[in-house]
């Protein structure tokens, strides 16, 4: 089915016409007119804490559901503004949180999955209120939100500090962390704390892990909600006697079995759409709001706190229609768009078809009363017009630079989540991803064996999707790299040119097909593939990476110095990459160059930098004594290089006329081995010196 004619179906022809005037009001710019406005008085201006929760149901915290205790959550309800209809943009960490965080839908701010960085061009909450007088601070807990994908701009402290290489940070140590945060003596009156526990895997730790064991997600819940209140109980003492203002809501929640989906991210159902939200502060009147809204309002809402004048405060909105999206089906399967729309109580589903639920009388969504009742005009307009606006702006967008390292990239999958570039495809007949939910579990099966690098496992889930849906373009691409990585080159290239067949523009079918032939050495033919890659994409790190590998193997140290540079420029932390560049330079006895490098190396890696010896010998040559003294004192005696360093020292010494200069050539004679004793008694500096007696 044609792209246009998809996200039309079923729906009355005349409904069209409202689409001009919803374009209007669902892309509306952030802030509205007090985009001007000086904000309020340092005495009079609130602190606001701003807490999201990953991956929460809102019926199933305790302020809804009695199978769980989370009375921290039910008691800010109960003394502030709870809202029984509020709703996620797209059930998905980045795009969600970027919605909140700039006022926008999904369609209008850009990113649709998660590791794709928020542009620079975006008006951000943290930056409007930093220009309010703010000093903001944020402390994140999950991977997707890590600094590298643009929310940190505007935050004073952006704390992403997760241990080793972890994907994310449990409640109780964010919690510890913006506690210790708060203690300060100057510390942040814009606090946006984000908690992960609920994502799966659901492993809540003790005494909730036993209190729910046969409910681990209830257990993430319950202890969420303990740290929760030690973060309100901490933020109320630090800003006790100054207005206060508090926002709690998710980001979207969990399927856990709902319609056929166990996670998030496919389906637009109530489960992973409905998300708890929570306002409460001085001036708050306690009590709950029915009426639907969407969780971009929390940047208007937020500013309005902070003295701007706007257009969709959650204290005085408007009603108007709340909209979302979900399009990981579309990307990765070319499966339908989806769509959806809620007001009044009514919602509408486009996936290929429509599907229309009362809410409030049935939150479970069993009964689709399409064709049943009237719709109202609005309703129907502001879905056709979300629907045309979302697929237009997305063939008409230029691909945003892919500069996550590969490892990021796997770090990101080992959650649940690929990303994809390029263009996507909707197939002729493409099913409706309310209708694929039979194979839901085998994708999220393959997938985490895939990731986990079981790939012979991963192999026979991936063939058993594709005899169900033989042109799911994502699982034949991820099918043919399986073999690959099997070296079982012969199916791995069926598999390719299978992926090929379904979407043969694929810039990440060219990349994996690249790394294929790269593994095989073939690097004739791995080479123009990743230059067509890097032709629509420059700054596509992994691609770079191959095409530095192919140099290297080569001996073409030109080429290969300049694609190191590239990645060098790109990268957010290069330090690995920096030391490479350095030890290439000095190789080709380009001493500043080297310097450069081995200096910003240093920065970077901190403690983690081991190429003293380089850079001592380096600052030598290049006549910086002071320097090289401090870096070759810094060389290990477990270092391979160690008697060359002594024996490098011990020439700095008598160049800088140390005291002890004539002990260091005693100490470079004493543990040198058959290199450096040939060159400490060829040395004319050391004339004149007895090194040899103790």
């Amino acid at each position: 089915m044609n792209v246009k004619l998809a996200r039309l179906v079923a729906l009355p022809s005349w409904a069209v016409i409202f689409a001009a005037v919803v374009l209007l009001v669902a892309g509306c710019s952030q802030g509205g007119n007090g985009s001007q406005a000086k904000g309020l008085p340092d005495g009079e201006r609130p602190a606001i804490l701003l807490i999201t929760l990953d991956t929460t149901r809102a019926d199933r915290l305790g302020i809804e559901s009695s199978a769980v205790a989370t009375p921290h959550f039910k008691a800010l309800a109960d003394r502030g503004l709870y809202f029984t209809q509020a709703y996620s943009t797209t059930p998905t960490t980045l795009p969600s949180h970027t919605s909140m965080m700039t006022g926008l839908y999904p369609m209008d701010h850009k990113i649709r999955e998660n590791g794709r960085r928020v542009g620079e061009q975006l008006d951000v909450l943290a930056s409007r209120l930093q220009g309010l007088g703010y000093h903001t601070a944020a402390f994140v807990s999950g991977l997707p939100l890590a600094r590298q994908f643009g929310l940190a701009r505007g935050f004073d402290k952006y704390d992403d500090a997760f241990e080793g290489n972890a994907n994310e940070r449990s409640a109780a140590d964010t919690t510890d962390a913006a506690l210790d945060y708060l203690a300060l003596e100057e510390t942040a009156d814009f606090l946006w704390v984000h908690y992960f526990d609920a994502h799966a895997p659901y492993e809540p730790p003790e005494p909730f892990l036993s209190q729910y064991r046969d409910d681990p997600y209830s257990g993430e819940l319950a202890f969420m909600d303990r740290e929760v209140g030690r973060l309100l109980s901490a933020f109320e003492a630090r800003f006790s006697g100054q207005p206060r203002k508090v926002i709690v809501v998710g980001d979207h929640g969990e399927g856990l079995g709902d319609h056929g989906e166990a996670q998030h991210g496919n389906l637009l159902y109530q489960g992973t759409m409905r998300v708890p939200l929570i306002i409460a502060g001085e001036g708050i009147a306690p009590g709950s709001v029915d009426q639907a809204v969407s969780i971009r309002q929390v940047f208007d809402t937020v500013l309005e706190w902070a003295g701007v004048n706007v257009e969709r405060s959650l204290l005085g909105a408007s009603k108007e229609p709340v909209l979302a999206e979900a399009l990981k089906p579309y990307l990765q399967y070319g499966w339908q768009p989806q769509f959806m729309v809620v007001l009044d109580g009514i919602k509408m589903i486009q996936s290929g078809d429509i599907e229309v639920f009362d809410v409030q009388a049935d939150p479970g969504e069993t009964d689709n009363l399409v064709g049943s009742i009237d719709l109202a005009p609005e309703l129907q307009g502001a879905l056709s017009a979300y629907a045309s606006r979302a697929l237009d702006a997305m063939d008409s967008q230029e691909e945003k630079p892919q500069t996550l390292s590969q490892k990021t990239v796997e770090r990101l999958a080992s959650l649940g989540y690929v990303g994809t570039s390029g263009q996507p495809v909707l197939r002729d007949a493409a099913p409706s991803p309310k209708d694929m939910v039979h194979i839901y579990g085998d994708l999220d099966l393959g997938s985490g064996y895939f990731t986990n690098g079981n790939y012979d496992a991963a192999i026979e889930v991936f063939s058993r999707i594709l005899d169900v849906d033989p042109y799911n373009f994502m699982t034949a691409m991820r099918l043919a790299v399986a073999y690959s990585v099997t070296d079982r080159a012969a199916q791995a290239q069926e598999f390719f040119e299978r992926a090929r067949a379904i979407n043969p523009a694929s810039v990440d079918l060219r990349h994996y097909h690249a790394m294929h032939y790269l593994r095989n050495r073939q690097l004739d033919l791995a080479e123009p593939l990743f230059e067509s890659v890097l032709q629509e994409m420059p700054d596509r790190l992994p691609a770079l990476e191959g095409l530095l590998s192919i140099y290297a193997r080569r001996g073409d140290d030109d080429r290969a110095m300049q694609t190191l540079e590239k990645i060098v420029e790109i990268k957010d932390a290069p330090g690995p990459e920096l030391v490479r560049l350095g030890q290439m330079r000095m190789a080709r006895g380009d001493t500043k160059a080297a310097i450069s490098a081995f200096e910003r190396a240093r920065q970077v890696l901190d403690q983690r930098f081991g190429q003293h010896l380089e850079l001592g010998v380096l600052y030598l040559a290049d006549r910086q004594f002071a320097n090289a003294a401090l870096s070759l004192d810094k060389v290990s005696r477990r270092h391979p290089g160690y008697p060359m360093a002594l024996f490098k020292r011990a020439q700095v010494s008598v160049l800088l006329k140390e005291a002890d200069s004539e002990a260091r050539v005693r100490r470079a004679w004493k543990h040198a081995d058959d290199t450096t004793r040939r060159l400490i008694a060829s040395e004319k500096l050391f004339r004149g010196i007895d090194y040899r007696s103790n």
